[in-house]
């Protein structure tokens, strides 16, 4: 992960389909966002959906966005992914970024990985792997203890 902490967010384009609502950065601006990687390849992954849709609930503040990340050729049936995020109960928006192009552009290289935003659309916190929820904790709360 080398996009750095204070770092503008990327642009989030050249998704190859969205699911539950398109996201352009501007939108964004304001509020504070969560952007999530993950892969229906990743059994960490698919461990962590639960607890994402728990901050989705318990932080409506937080403008949360999937992206699914594929790690091999198989990753990149959309129907599959769908059907991964309807099995989860992803209500948030969902970008299928089969051409990695949001994955580059927040250089990213894990699954599951969070990257956390201020209100001012600066890099606050990032994170990945089994324990990046964990770590997530305390980060989102300043970020969240900001705008009220």
């Amino acid at each position: 992960m080398a996009l750095r902490l204070r770092a503008e967010m990327p642009e989030i384009k050249g998704i190859t389909e969205w699911v539950n609502g398109e996201v352009i950065r501007e939108e964004l601006q304001g509020k504070p966002v969560l952007i999530h990687f993950w892969s229906i390849s990743c059994g960490i992954c698919k461990k962590s959906l639960p607890d994402v849709n728990k901050m989705r609930e318990e932080y409506p503040q937080l403008k949360l966005v999937g992206i699914h990340m594929p790690r091999s050729e198989k990753d990149t049936d959309i129907d599959a992914v769908k059907e991964n995020i309807v099995k989860y109960k992803l209500k948030h928006p969902q970008g299928i970024d089969n051409t990695h192009s949001v994955v580059d552009a927040f250089e990213n290289e894990f699954v599951p990985a969070y990257y956390l935003f201020d209100t001012k659309g600066k890099l606050r916190h990032r994170s990945a792997g089994e324990k990046a929820l964990t770590m997530l904790k305390n980060p989102l709360e300043r970020v969240l203890g900001e705008i009220e």
